[in-house]
């Protein structure tokens, strides 16, 4: 039996809702998306009445969330925004009845797991639809970088929500090694999160410009980004060339780690320089594990390109608990 439920994908930033279909633990459609600025509301249960008002219905009962941080214990609250939700209030404040949490890149494993063939772009490895059984990784550059695990069988699938953002960087040349030494000056352990995310940008320019000897303004991470991307300034690209391989790199590790035979590349970042990894040293790199280089070559790698896979997500991630 099919139901409306309602659908939020809650970040630092941006609030986005909707209404989505489900049926039998899968998503049937999911509606045209409402986005309000955090900063404009003063709690999400202001939000959420907006959004029924620009919906012009009363919302239904159920609700299925994707949130931006940790979605364990009686209070959410995210770090860049003053919103704090409480699950067990949902009933008295949003007349919701059910409901289901989960983490915002644990949404986007639970969208891949439903996505069919036209929502991802083929990057490297065999061609051919995703795997139907066993794990891919999911690897999501972003302001941070997301990582968690989908586990498919005949039968259902399984997400596994991980940190594997913050595992060690471990450089592969000696351009690298002087990048590490740089960035153990601000940071006294350097995960893979502080290459291969927004940020990671910005260590990457800085990095490149000591070593160098170059003196340069500290430009924010916007600013050094599109020069990376209109090919202005050759720190800048020599930045984004090194944010390629370590993702590639990264993506391989990750892969050998899980046991995955497939790997999807998720986020809006990771998205908005689609047409660049063609031309990239991303392949090279992700192939790169020695006596396993073989093995690497025949894990294909997506790229997502759904615009809402985090609305589409929560909508996937209630479907399966309330099938």
């Amino acid at each position: 039996m099919t139901r409306t439920i309602a659908v939020a994908d809650i970040g630092g930033t941006h609030a986005r809702f909707a209404l989505a279909e489900v049926a039998d633990g899968r998503v049937v459609s999911l509606g045209e998306p409402v986005t309000l600025k955090t900063a404009d509301h003063a709690s999400f249960q202001i939000a959420w009445q907006e959004f029924g008002r620009v919906a012009g219905i009363d919302l239904p009962e159920a609700l299925g969330m994707a949130f931006a941080g940790p979605v364990g214990g009686d209070i959410l609250k995210l770090t860049n925004n003053p919103w704090v939700i409480r699950p067990f209030l949902m009933k008295e404040r949003l007349g919701v009845t059910q409901y289901k949490i989960v983490n915002d890149f644990g949404a986007v494993a639970h969208a891949i797991a439903q996505f069919g063939p036209e929502d991802f772009d083929h990057l490297c490895g065999p061609e051919g639809p995703m795997p139907e059984h066993g794990v891919t990784s999911v690897i999501g550059p972003g302001t941070g970088l997301g990582v968690a695990q989908l586990l498919k069988s005949s039968a259902s699938y399984q997400v596994i929500e991980t940190e594997g953002g913050h595992v060690d960087f471990a450089p592969l040349d000696a351009l690298e090694d002087q990048v590490l030494a740089y960035l153990r000056r601000s940071f006294r352990r350097v995960s893979v999160e502080r290459i291969v995310a927004g940020s990671g940008l910005v260590n990457l320019y800085n990095a490149i410009a000591s070593i160098e000897g170059r003196a340069v303004p500290h430009p924010d991470d916007k600013a050094i980004w599109a020069a990376a991307l209109e090919g202005s300034d050759p720190l800048a690209i020599a930045a984004l060339d090194r944010f390629f391989l370590s993702l590639g790199a990264v993506a391989g590790d990750l892969a050998l780690a899980h046991g995955s035979n497939a790997v999807v590349i998720a986020g809006g970042l990771g998205y908005r320089l689609k047409d660049r990894f063609a031309t990239s040293g991303f392949t090279d790199r992700y192939i790169a594990k020695g006596r396993f280089e073989r093995r690497m070559e025949g894990i294909p790698v997506k790229l997502l390109n759904h615009p809402q896979p985090g609305l589409y997500g929560a909508a996937a991630a209630f479907a399966q608990e309330f099938q």
